[in-house]
């Protein structure tokens, strides 16, 4: 499970540039936490993928809170008196307070003002702004926008709706050898935000393509939810069956130019949130993994106590960290194919350490075994890749007494998973080793 492997499954030579295309394309939709633009990014996803959605009415009560009513926008924009839109939503759509209401009136810039969003130490961005659940409305612009307006009447209109509706998610469940499954999710609400949104949408995406097509121990399920209120319903429509999840991913902010950061998960030491430090330590880039907080993205919501699933955050630079941050700089140019690219391999790193990971016996434990007179010596002799050598078998077979898992092999040992991992398939291979289950099940069918 790999970046080779996905390039190869899917036929892509340039993974990074197909997500950049992708991002592209969803950008210029106008999504919310409700409505239109949520199904409309939905409805491009089915075009790949095998996603089913959900769609969950207003007033639904959903643990502590209450599906909200649903919010479309049609236009919206800022008139002065010669008719000039001197703020237009066609032109971008963070020009709006997200889930506005609806509004139509002439006012002088005096009145207008206590209704504009402007960022004036970054005075060439518009700032991101919403109203979720305060019936409320306004516009947002530069700040060098707001500068120039004059004192004129201006006419105002915001045409959007607030009606009962439906909430709108995406789930993919892709089935695996066993029934336990591996979360990711991402968040599908965000307007014209590249990074904070189109990016872990992205990743996600490809990733579920490999999936689809490649044997794999663990059940999938892939999650497209909008932010807080989507992760509150699924969680409560699912709670009967959270009990088969093993580990989790949120992804976010995976396209900037910041090294990989890891979250914790609350737990702090489960399996994901080993297999992410180990994954960043080797991989040499200067990745980070910082401490759970209660807050962020959906992460807080599995890890809300009466859940406390095993659910870290990947990203790259954390949210706020960066000037481009909820606001129009967080375009398309702010995020590479390359880095969506990293993104991506790293995802496929942290899934292949929580695929492989298990509890293996030295089957020849007194003493040293003998490697030579097994061809152990040529065949790493006549490996080109440096995935293991000596000592990476030497630490396997030291610690295969059916207390340490791999992962607790390549952490004591120092050596990158992969290198454990592939030593210890050779070391099968010859009869050396054998999986703790696999071998208490061979005992128990021959009386031993």
């Amino acid at each position: 499970m790999d970046l080779k492997g996905l390039k190869t499954a899917l036929g892509e030579n340039d993974p990074g540039a197909a997500m950049h295309a992708l991002a592209s394309r969803l950008y210029p939709l106008c999504r919310s936490i409700t409505g239109n633009g949520v199904r409309q990014t939905l409805g491009i996803l089915k075009e790949t993928l095998p996603l089913t959605l959900s769609e969950v009415p207003t007033g639904t009560q959903v643990l502590d809170w209450t599906v909200p009513r649903e919010w479309n926008i049609r236009d919206a924009y800022i008139k002065d008196s010669r008719g000039n839109r001197v703020v237009d939503f066609q032109a971008h759509n963070l020009h709006v307070v997200g889930y506005s209401v609806p509004v139509h009136a002439k006012m002088r810039l005096e009145e207008l003002r206590p209704r504009l969003h402007s960022l004036p130490d970054k005075p060439d961005f518009i700032p991101y702004r919403n109203s979720f659940y305060k019936d409320d409305w306004g516009f947002c612009l530069t700040h060098k926008q707001l500068l120039a307006l004059k004192d004129d009447e201006y006419e105002v209109r915001i045409d959007s709706a607030l009606t009962d509706g439906n909430l709108t998610y995406g789930e993919i469940t892709l089935p695996g050898t066993s029934r336990e499954e591996i979360l990711i999710s991402c968040h599908v609400c965000h307007p014209s935000l590249a990074n904070d949104n189109l990016s872990g949408i992205a990743v996600a995406q490809h990733l579920a393509r490999y999936l689809s097509k490649v044997p794999h121990l663990y059940t999938y399920r892939m999650l497209f939810l909008p932010v807080t209120i989507g992760a509150i319903t699924w969680l409560a429509r699912n709670e009967n069956d959270l009990g088969r999840v093993r580990h989790g991913l949120v992804l976010s902010l995976l396209g900037d130019s910041g090294p990989m950061t890891f979250k914790r998960s609350r737990k702090g030491d489960a399996a994901v949130d080993r297999a992410a430090a180990h994954v960043l330590k080797h991989a040499g880039k200067g990745g980070r993994v910082e401490d759970f907080i209660p807050y962020g993205y959906d992460e807080r919501q599995f890890c809300s106590p009466g859940f406390d699933l095993p659910v870290g955050c990947l990203m790259r630079t954390p949210h706020g960290r960066f000037p481009e941050y909820h606001t129009s700089g967080d375009n398309l140019a702010f995020i590479k194919p390359e880095n969506l690219e990293d993104s991506l391999a790293t995802c496929l790193a942290i899934l292949e350490v929580l695929e492989h990971d298990g509890v293996f016996v030295n089957l020849n434990p007194k003493g040293e075994p003998q490697l030579g007179r097994r061809g152990l010596y040529r065949a790493m002799a006549d490996r080109t890749d440096g995935d293991w050598n000596e000592m990476s078998m030497l630490w396997a077979l030291n610690l295969g007494d059916g207390k340490h898992s791999l992962l607790d092999v390549a952490e004591r040992s120092g050596l990158p998973f992969g290198n454990i991992f592939r030593a210890t398939e050779a070391l099968r291979a010859c009869g050396l080793m054998a999986s703790a289950d696999g071998l208490e099940k061979h005992n128990r069918e021959n009386g031993k």
